[in-house]
């Protein structure tokens, strides 16, 4: 069962379950958006169940064995207030934790984030034993820090239901239908060419096809519960995303100063995002993943190109064609 509406992480997670014989029942937050997902997720069972109740959920967890659950608020830009992130993020977690307890489940995967793991922290490669210090996050990152703490705490007093905790990167890799989430905005927003340049921005990617995979080891593996595991690569800037599409596509690979990026948040949303992150290091590793779960990513640049390759394919941003080459 995977707790979360089917958005690009999700969906591919689905599907590496399909593909390994599971049985698989996913949660909508609303009905009307089960027969646009069935489209993309054929096979896969949906209930209607949202994080800001308890309704749907023991019927959603009802006879599962295992439940994912990877549903969390992720904004485009600054909430009004930190509650509108944390609170549904802290009480979701504890609704599906509390069902699938009821239920009998005898693992809960829980999709964290390395957001949980790296603010407040830097100068050094970090580790699973590493925690986000809340006094210094924004929302996002207070919410799935506190909901992870949260999950930790359900475990340690529900020692008959197992718990294991993913924290992924950036989420890219190709998406399955047309609805670009806030984590490949970077990509779309460098191939429509929508700045003059690219920002200089670190950050540490994980493709969403491996992640779904490290979502079933952690599932079938039985050491990992009680654990945690960071699943990110090394740390990429945009301006080298950018150069690894301009091999496939005419698009900028300058990278803009950061007082460009400083002046054009006073009238840019996006710029005003990114500050936040200008001279941010994301070093993490994922060696306790590869060793205690034998999970693997793919090489950054694949991923990279195959997000592109689906967002151009669907619509979300047109074809900045191909790099212009110089006469022989």
């Amino acid at each position: 069962m995977v707790a979360g509406e089917a958005d690009v992480a999700v969906g591919h997670a689905d599907q590496e379950l399909q593909r390994a014989g599971y049985r698989v029942r996913g949660t909508v937050r609303s009905a009307s958006r089960a027969s646009q997902i069935a489209e993309t997720l054929p096979g896969v069972e949906l209930v209607e169940a949202g994080l800001g109740s308890d309704t749907g959920w023991e019927a959603a967890v009802a006879g599962c064995r295992y439940v994912l659950h990877t549903a969390s608020p992720f904004p485009a830009g600054t909430p009004k207030h930190e509650d509108e992130l944390v609170r549904p993020a802290v009480d979701g977690t504890l609704r599906v934790l509390r069902a699938a307890a009821a239920s009998g489940v005898e693992r809960v995967v829980v999709t964290s984030s390395i957001a949980a793991v790296q603010v407040g922290n830097s100068g050094r490669l970090l580790t699973e034993a590493d925690w986000s210090d809340v006094a210094v996050c924004d929302a996002y990152e207070k919410s799935k820090t506190l909901a992870e703490r949260a999950a930790w705490d359900f475990a340690a007093e529900h020692p008959d239901i197992e718990v294991a905790v993913l924290n992924p990167g950036m989420i890219i890799g190709p998406l399955l239908r047309a609805e670009a989430g806030t984590s490949v905005g970077g990509i779309r927003t460098i191939l429509a060419g929508d700045m003059p340049g690219v920002p200089r921005l670190n950050f540490a990617t994980v493709d969403v096809r491996d992640l779904a995979v490290a979502h079933r080891l952690a599932l079938e593996t039985p050491e990992a519960a009680g654990n945690r595991y960071i699943c990110a690569g090394d740390e990429i800037s945009f301006p080298e995303m950018a150069r690894i599409l301009a091999g496939r596509y005419r698009v900028s690979t300058r990278a803009l100063p950061d007082w460009l990026v400083r002046l054009s948040a006073r009238f840019n949303t996006d710029a005003r995002t990114a500050v936040r992150f200008l001279g941010r290091e994301e070093r993490l590793t994922a060696a306790k993943a590869e060793r205690e779960l034998g999970w693997h990513m793919r090489p950054v640049a694949e991923s990279l190109l195959d997000t592109a390759d689906s967002l151009i394919r669907l619509g979300l941003v047109d074809d900045p064609g191909a790099p212009r080459r110089a006469a022989a």
